[in-house]
């Protein structure tokens, strides 16, 4: 759809494509090399919104209720992609589209519908200044049964930070991709459809599927599903690698007090599942602090939300973890940036560098700092602009931010591999696309791809083939679009063929293992490509100067990630991947089957150059 014109019409995706990228991320991106016109400010009317499904969504297999969003991110200047999961995403196959482009910039605010396969813009009048769940109510109460894509007040208000929230307890989040659809004045996305799913071999699908989901019946997700992702609180401080005071120590003696198991004996009123999702590792609370309700309405906070607004800002006050939890749902803000903003301005408080008065483990100022950013009042106007330009502008070192991106909640100096990917990532601070260390701590975790040994988590060495591999697998999976939590089991429970073989049986491709690694190297390849067309440089691929420093207690104590061996690393890691410093070259592009691309990245390149010039 083009906003500016207010004009829709079908776009095409050919299966030369299909073949070459898959579905999600990587027709996604293609999509953006093809159709972007330059790559200049992320909040432009040139900017392209993607929301993207793959072969498996709409299908009901186990780890496949997720979509993606691409889009230039207004953190980063460059592109970005994001990974949500619920039920919008398996909603929007049935509609029988695979995906939606987002183009130009309205007058007015307004709505996308696409019910039974029907797009309509409407205005978005009644919903314009709204949060999160009222505009949910006043759209579902319109198209029942149907799922909603929308942004809050921060969305509408551009912060950096803003995320998109479906079904207003799943989000988009990380690269500010709410303040985009905010920049268009696209207040939501509504879907809802009952087309079924076209496979290549259905009868052959639905056996694998079903056979696939009992893989994971055999209790080994009962802690995921009982305690929810939080249940890494305890296990990580234990440790010596979550992420505390601002990421100053890497355990914390609370841990116990907002863990997972507290949750569940505390404020856990029930679970709630994505699309085909036995695990329901979902969280939902009620609660009150402060005065105020917390609803299951809004979900309940992960580990990443528990963290960032737990040890990493010294708060043991679970309750009111899951208050911001819900206000950033709520209002639209991701709860990692949020968090690691408020544990920027404790410490800045405490070393005199601003003149408000903010204090370590102050849960009502947690809150009110999430408030401020999301209504751009007081601080929070300076912090939605972005956390790392505010520092910069007081002179502090201590902002956690990799290429504008606050960091999460994992620490690399107790998973050095994880340092390469923070560094090297088109999309800034990612734990998402890394190999996290303690995953290779069991002999052959993925005996079909050469990974077969234990290696040292505290050590760079001969770890820049490893990350280049997950990296590449998990290119794969989010290529296909799949849950991380079911997709990467390692060790006994590596289940690729698995997933192959339902490559095929949904779509009729057949991919080998070298084919799998392939097709994630090139949809990496595709991002960092487009990262290349905006100019950028490997100066650019650092960590912030804390993690150069040993942590002084727990059971990493000791350990820091030493800068000459890092950017050693780095420089192993890109020749690896063929690149000239962190960009593809023209050879590398050949060799994944990418010659179509060159003469469009160079247009871009060039343009860009031309418009910084």
């Amino acid at each position: 759809m083009d906003l500016s014109s207010r004009s829709l019409s079908d776009y095409p995706i050919s299966g030369h494509w299909s073949n070459l990228y898959l579905g999600g991320r990587g027709i996604g991106a293609r999509i953006l090399l093809e159709e972007l016109t330059e790559m200049g400010n992320p909040l432009s009317e040139s900017n392209i919104l993607v929301f993207a499904t793959g072969p498996f969504q709409g299908t009901g297999l186990l780890g496949a209720g997720r979509h993606a969003v691409l889009s230039l991110s207004p953190k980063t200047g460059s592109v970005a992609d994001s990974y949500v999961g619920g039920y919008f995403g398996h909603e929007l196959a049935h509609t029988g589209y695979h995906g939606i482009i987002v183009r130009g910039i309205s007058p007015d605010p307004v709505v996308l519908v696409v019910v039974e396969g029907k797009p309509q813009l409407l205005s978005a009048d009644d919903v314009w200044g709204q949060g999160t769940g009222r505009t949910e109510e006043i759209l579902r109460d319109r198209y029942p049964r149907s799922h909603i894509a929308s942004i809050g007040i921060a969305g509408e208000n551009l912060v950096q930070s803003a995320c998109i929230i479906h079904d207003r307890s799943h989000a988009a989040g990380r690269p500010g991709l709410g303040a985009v659809m905010g920049s268009k004045r696209l207040k939501a996305v509504v879907v809802r459809g009952h087309q079924e799913k076209r496979l290549y071999d259905r009868d052959r699908f639905q056996r694998e599927r079903i056979a696939y989901s009992r893989l994971f019946l055999d209790g080994s997700m009962e802690a995921l599903s009982r305690y929810g992702t939080a249940r890494l609180v305890v296990p990580l401080s234990e440790l010596g690698i979550l992420p505390t005071r601002n990421f100053q120590q890497g355990m914390y003696e609370d841990a116990k007090l907002i863990s997972g198991e507290r949750m569940a004996d505390t404020i856990l009123v029930g679970r709630e599942s994505c699309a085909g999702c036995p695990i329901r590792c979902k969280r939902q609370v009620r609660t009150t602090s402060m005065g105020r309700n917390v609803t299951p309405d809004f979900g309940g906070p992960e580990y990443e939300t528990v963290a960032a607004f737990g040890s990493l800002c010294l708060c043991n006050d679970l309750p009111s973890i899951a208050l911001a939890n819900q206000l950033c749902n709520e209002y639209g803000v991701d709860t990692i940036s949020a968090g690691v903003a408020c544990a920027f301005l404790m410490e800045a408080s405490e070393k005199g560098m601003i003149k408000e008065d903010i204090k370590w483990g102050d849960s009502e100022v947690i809150i009110r700092v999430i408030e401020q950013i999301a209504h751009r009042q007081g601080i929070g106007d300076k912090i939605a602009d972005g956390l790392e330009g505010f520092a910069e502008k007081i002179g502090a070192s201590h902002a956690m931010t990799i290429k504008g991106v606050e960091l999460p909640m994992h620490e690399p100096r107790g998973k050095q591999g994880l340092a390469i990917t923070y560094a090297t990532s088109y999309r800034g601070a990612t734990h998402m696309e890394a190999i996290h260390d303690t995953s290779l701590d069991i002999d052959d975790p993925a005996p079909e791809l050469g990974a077969r040994r234990i290696r040292d988590r505290f050590s760079l060495e001969d770890k820049s083939d490893m990350v280049k591999l997950f990296e590449d697998l998990r290119s794969f999976e989010n290529s296909l679009i799949l849950c991380i939590f079911t997709s990467r089991r390692l060790g006994k429970y590596y289940q690729y063929p698995e997933l192959r073989s339902l490559l095929e049986a949904a779509s009729g491709i057949s991919v080998s293992a070298d084919d799998m690694l392939k097709i994630g190297e090139r949809n990496y390849t595709l991002l960092q490509l487009l990262r290349k067309c905006m100019g950028s440089k490997q100066e650019e691929d650092k960590l912030p100067e804390r993690f150069h420093e040993p942590l002084t207690s727990g059971a990493s104590a000791g350990h820091a990630v030493d800068q000459c061996e890092l950017q050693e690393a780095i420089s192993n890691y890109y020749a690896n991947r063929g690149y000239v410093a962190c960009s593809p070259n023209d050879n590398t592009l050949q060799m994944l089957d990418m010659e179509e691309c060159i003469p469009r990245a160079r247009s871009l390149e060039n343009r860009s150059k031309t418009t910084r010039e």
